[in-house]
């Protein structure tokens, strides 16, 4: 491999990483700033039962988090009251499908991130633009595998959360590393 190549492979890698950690962070952003109110609202009612069985309120941005995850289809998990757990997805139990236009917020940033990891890298074939756009996964897998754990929110011996393993794989690995790498390949398609 050359010193040209291997620069821009490089490169390639810190445009797609910086991107991954732009895409997670603009779409729990757009989350957040859609849903905090309407989040808040519902929260209420189960914090004063909170309150008053000396547990703590669930704060807004955890919950966030959950739906955040939810347009991943990653499911959150809900400790029952007789034991175990039940998964549930936020945004497919909306009513009449209101909180759908979330499910596009990921692929959409993850696709505009690759774009612009192939143009940062330079890559002129698709396969490399490909390459390079896959390289958003360097970004955004950590901060989705610290996110399924920031999210985390305690009750009694369970936990309300997103379920680890599928944002692990599904949200930080192949969502990432398909719509990224699709963008990327698109770069090398759009004029000089």
């Amino acid at each position: 491999m050359s010193v040209p190549d291997r620069a821009n492979r490089t490169s390639g890698i810190v445009a797609g990483a910086a991107a991954g950690v732009a895409a997670y962070l603009l779409g729990y952003l757009v989350t957040y700033l859609t849903q905090s109110g309407r989040i808040e609202e519902q929260l209420a009612g189960f914090n004063v039962f909170a309150d008053l069985f000396g547990s703590d309120p669930i704060p807004a941005w955890q919950a966030v988090g959950w739906m955040f995850y939810n347009a991943h289809f990653v499911d959150t998990a809900i400790p029952s009251f007789v034991g175990g757990t039940r998964s549930v997805n936020l945004i497919s139990q909306a009513d009449g499908g209101s909180l759908s236009f979330l499910f596009v917020v990921p692929p959409v940033l993850l696709v505009v991130a690759g774009l612009a990891a192939g143009r940062l890298a330079g890559a002129t074939e698709p396969a490399d633009g490909a390459l390079s756009g896959a390289f958003v996964l360097a970004g955004y897998l950590p901060l989705a595998v610290v996110g399924a754990f920031a999210f985390r929110y305690a009750v009694g011996d369970g936990a309300v959360a997103p379920d680890t393993v599928t944002a692990v794989l599904l949200a930080g690995g192949v969502y990432p590393a398909v719509f990224g790498a699709a963008g990327g390949a698109v770069s090398t398609l759009l004029g000089e």
